[in-house]
């Protein structure tokens, strides 16, 4: 049986490729999601965005029958306790990604309540990130 990963992207991703290049690098989702499929072809991935936090918060729930979680939250990372909450109810490998170093821009960006609920934060390596993320995944499936 192939692994199910759910790939979820947050509020302002759907802008990428052209919103702030200089900080989120050019790639649109859907580029994203080639990358991964082509780098992963004996994974089954399943990719959503929304801009609506409580559609977020469904998703998540949805997550249960994967065998991991990436989910990069945008803006929600820093004040989402509805997304936290959800992420604590789910039991897979869940990885939170960020395309840029949050830790080198504004203060406010710093600070995460994702965190606390996934197994492991990448930050700051554009799309690699993703790529990572789906690594670690596959790792944990190993046992």
């Amino acid at each position: 049986m192939s692994l199910r990963i759910f790939i979820l992207n947050g509020v302002n991703l759907g802008t990428l490729g052209h919103r702030q290049p200089e900080i989120y690098g050019t790639l649109t989702l859907n580029d994203i999601e080639s990358i991964l499929r082509h780098g992963f072809q004996s994974v089954s991935f399943e990719f959503r965005q929304t801009d609506h936090e409580g559609e977020m918060v469904g998703f998540i729930r949805e997550s249960t029958g994967f065998s991991g979680l990436v989910i990069n939250p945008g803006a929600w990372t820093h004040y989402s306790y509805a997304l936290h909450d959800a992420l604590k109810a789910v039991d897979i490998p869940k990885v939170e990604v960020h395309l840029s170093n949050v830790h080198a821009r504004e203060e406010w960006r710093r600070a995460s309540v994702i965190s606390a609920a996934v197994d492991a934060v990448l930050a700051g390596m554009g799309a690699c990130g993703y790529r990572a993320a789906v690594e670690y995944i596959i790792e944990c499936s190993k046992g």
